[in-house]
């Protein structure tokens, strides 16, 4: 269920500080491995330094001035409206407050305003990401394919996919 929060502000500016809290954040959800935190930190330089060159979108929500949580998107490559959700993370002390979905719905509206057509979001499949994989079921997303043993012996992967409406013109 989406509870709004008035507190909280989008946006779309990526800042040097912001480089900290990503780590931090991704860090403290205790999901994710050091080479995969590295690489969070990795695409969140990239649009610092060659902006949107890069093909990495993020959007932020803030909260106080402070970061409760995050998304990096970005069109697929040689896709026509395709595009992946990279990341999205949520601080500890900010879950469970409805961020995640308002991260997610905003994202979904950027996107489709950019032509997006669809949204791909790969997930692990070990057990610690079944509330994960139900987040993304509950927003709508429809599981499209699982790859056996793919991150690592016993760790599938998941694609899940969500079809974006176009907004009439």
């Amino acid at each position: 269920m989406l509870m709004l929060n008035p507190e909280l502000v989008f946006r779309h500016d990526i800042r040097k500080e912001d480089i900290a809290s990503i780590h931090e954040i991704l860090t403290l959800t205790g999901f994710f491995h050091h080479e995969e935190i590295e690489i969070g930190v990795e695409l969140a330089l990239d649009r610092l330094e060659y902006g949107t060159e890069s093909g990495y979108s993020f959007l932020f929500a803030d909260i106080a001035g402070h970061i409760a949580g995050y998304t990096c998107f970005g069109e697929i490559p040689c896709t026509f409206g395709s595009f992946d959700l990279y990341w999205i993370a949520v601080h500890p002390r900010h879950q469970r407050k409805g961020i995640g979905e308002s991260l997610l719905k905003e994202t979904e509206k950027i996107a489709s305003a950019v032509g997006c057509r669809r949204i791909y979001i790969e997930t692990s499949a070990r057990d610690l990401y079944i509330p994960t994989q139900a987040f993304y079921k509950r927003c709508g997303y429809k599981k499209e394919a699982f790859l056996k043993d793919y991150y690592m012996p016993g760790d599938g992967k998941i694609i899940y996919v969500k079809a974006l409406r176009r907004k009439p013109k």
